[in-house]
């Protein structure tokens, strides 16, 4: 049995602490600064999960963010980030702080995320590491779960398939082997950095798949489009799959990572429905991003348009249209604000 402390009380890290309770584990889940009023409506409500749709296990232990110094310094074994990636320098601060002359203990990441950092690409692995390395941390161990798993899945224990992720083979399968269960089947793997690219680029690709049914064909009736747009979807998966492999390889990962779960699983499970597919829809539906969010998505994060936004200069640097023609038409459609047209003729 492994003492876990998990920051974050939102829907993953609150789903990902049934796996923890289930393999026997002693597990508390911390709020942040921002949850506390969060956590009081949780447990007046008899710790029904607004996001989830469950009661949370009573032996999961839920703190407000008043005992997060107290928890962190009391002997843990792996801390668990389910944090949005804008949280990333706040606890950077929280663990150099609490560690100050002390090793930080494992370190495994639910959150996925890739932004430029001096006109490079930076993966949020890599960004939580030069973080915690400029506020005085040494010898951190980073690990980060990669592959197709909804939060409310997990919550409910249907299948689901991870992998998990460290440069480090064995400190990968130890902790895939803390987690597995008979809902929760986990894998391992040292491509750190082929399983956190294929995570963040795929919003990119869910988009692009999730415009199939305006992008099958213009001149035809919405009734054929719904029968036939999946013969268009499978095309924009495959390329999709072909381009993330180049991308992937060019951030020096795996293109074989790409084929499992961190990449083709996430794919097909974001492009079937979630904020990015939604998005994608009425992208291919002809209008433009702006056009979209402001009618149809206006308070909602879409986190493939947000990564575009990020990553485009620095993308059509590296790459020309020929190279990657979904990806960047994709890109330049939502940071340009222009209807999305593809040329089928480069793709492969």
């Amino acid at each position: 049995m492994s003492k876990i402390i998990i920051i974050g009380a939102g829907a993953m890290g609150s789903a990902f602490s049934l796996p923890c309770l289930d393999n026997n584990h002693d597990t508390s889940i911390v709020g942040t600064h921002l949850e506390n009023e969060f956590i009081d409506n949780l447990k007046k409500n008899k710790n029904s999960h607004p996001s989830l749709g469950i009661e949370m296990p009573e032996k999961v232990k839920i703190f407000k963010y008043e005992k997060f110094d107290e928890l962190l310094m009391s002997n843990v074994d792996l801390i668990v980030l389910g944090i949005s990636s804008k949280g990333i320098e706040w606890v950077a601060d929280q663990l150099s702080r609490i560690f100050k002359a002390k090793t930080i203990p494992k370190l495994l990441m639910l959150t996925k995320g890739l932004s430029i950092y001096k006109n490079q690409y930076e993966l949020l692995v890599d960004k939580l590491e030069r973080l915690l390395i400029e506020r005085g941390s040494s010898k951190l161990n980073i690990s980060a779960v990669g592959g197709p798993c909804l939060a409310t899945g997990l919550a409910n224990k249907v299948h689901s398939s991870v992998v998990i992720a460290n440069k480090e083979l064995k400190t990968a399968k130890e902790i895939a082997d803390m987690f597995n269960t008979d809902y929760y089947h986990t894998s391992y793997s040292d491509d750190l950095n082929g399983v956190e690219v294929s995570a963040a680029i795929k919003n990119i690709f869910s988009m692009a798949v999730g415009a199939a049914k305006g992008l099958c064909r213009p001149d035809i009736s919405d009734e054929i489009k719904e029968k036939n747009y999946l013969n268009t979807a499978s095309a924009l998966i495959k390329q999709s799959i072909y381009e993330m492999e180049i991308f992937v390889e060019h951030l020096k990962g795996k293109k074989e990572t790409v084929r499992g779960l961190a990449g083709l699983g996430d794919l097909y499970v974001s492009s079937g429905g979630g904020r990015n597919a939604k998005m994608g829809a009425y992208i291919g539906e002809g209008l433009t991003f702006t056009e979209a969010k402001k009618t149809k998505m206006e308070k909602v994060t879409v986190e493939g348009a947000e990564l575009a936004k990020e990553i485009a200069k620095k993308v059509n640097e590296d790459f020309d249209e020929k190279k990657l023609p979904l990806m960047l038409s994709m890109i330049n459609a939502i940071v340009d604000d222009k209807k999305l047209e593809l040329n089928w003729e480069l793709f492969r």
